[in-house]
């Protein structure tokens, strides 16, 4: 019997009242749910403004740490209800350090391993070094009620290892929260979406496995600079060829349904991990 499964992204903006940020966010959900998704994914950092455009030392009173997390708490519960899995971004703080990291929240409502994002950019616009340590628990999947989920945060998605170090352990969808949008250099406003773009459509190609990303949109303002988030939140599939995506300027729930099984006897005949050779590839971790 095929593993027939469909999963959602979502795109929204996000204002400066927290709580009307999880509700929309909540609404979003039950909307996938409704148009048929057994996972949902929401994009990064959804419950603020993406406050790593400035340096400002009050935003760390924005991190929680996830033991005892009433947020979690309350979209575990909302999981549970209605047999949903939910990849969930948060601000942890643990002690005295503090990570960009996800829960992946299963569709019993039981709250999975904990990944903490390995890369973490620093430039105009994306000041996280200010905030977050990398991250210390390696690449992560889980299995769930809906299949195998590999699960990175942005900038991990600029890079190829990440996507193969996940479809090595058996990821059969490889998902991405985002927060990114213009680059607000000195110069100019740079629009990197389709270089983003065809970055992870590679992704799902060289590893045979859909690529799902939700991404922020909206002008958020900064104290010395704004960033225009520019959505385009998409579905490829297991060759990278975009089967759904959101517009750069609106809200939208987007879904793509897939034969897991059917994926897997591809992936296999295609001979992509067969034919590799590890022993070659030291220069990587040079």
């Amino acid at each position: 019997m095929s593993r027939i499964v469909t999963i959602a992204a979502t795109q929204m903006s996000c204002g400066d009242n927290c709580a009307d940020n999880l509700d929309h966010a909540e609404e979003m959900v039950r909307h996938a749910v409704k148009d048929g998704a057994q996972i949902v994914l929401l994009q990064e950092l959804f419950e603020t403004q993406y406050f790593c455009k400035d340096q400002d030392a009050s935003y760390f009173q924005l991190a929680r740490p996830l033991k005892g997390n009433p947020i979690i708490a309350r979209f575990s519960s909302i999981a549970r209800e209605l047999s949903v899995v939910l990849p969930f971004s948060f601000f942890e703080e643990t002690y005295n350090t503090h990570f960009n990291s996800l829960v992946m929240i299963d569709a019993d409502g039981s709250v999975l391993d904990l990944y903490r994002k390995s890369h973490i950019p620093d430039g105009p616009g994306y000041q996280e070094k200010f905030y977050f340590t990398p991250g210390n628990t390696g690449f992560r999947v889980w299995d769930t009620a809906y299949g195998c989920i590999g699960c990175a945060i942005c900038w991990d998605q600029w890079f190829p290892e990440a996507a193969r170090a996940m479809a090595l352990q058996g990821a059969e969808l490889l998902l991405y929260p985002s927060a990114i949008g213009n680059e607000p250099l000195a110069n100019s406003q740079v629009d990197s979406s389709a270089h983003w773009r065809r970055v992870m459509q590679g992704h799902a190609g060289a590893n045979l496995i859909p690529v799902i990303v939700s991404n922020r949109t909206g002008i958020e303002i900064g104290h010395t600079l704004d960033v225009t988030f520019y959505g385009s939140s998409f579905i490829t599939d297991a060759t990278g060829a975009v089967i759904a995506d959101a517009k750069q300027k609106k809200e939208a729930v987007i879904l793509g349904t897939f034969d897991l099984d059917e994926l897997r006897a591809e992936r296999i005949k295609w001979g992509v991990f067969r034919d590799r050779r590890p022993q070659l590839y030291n220069i990587i971790t040079a």
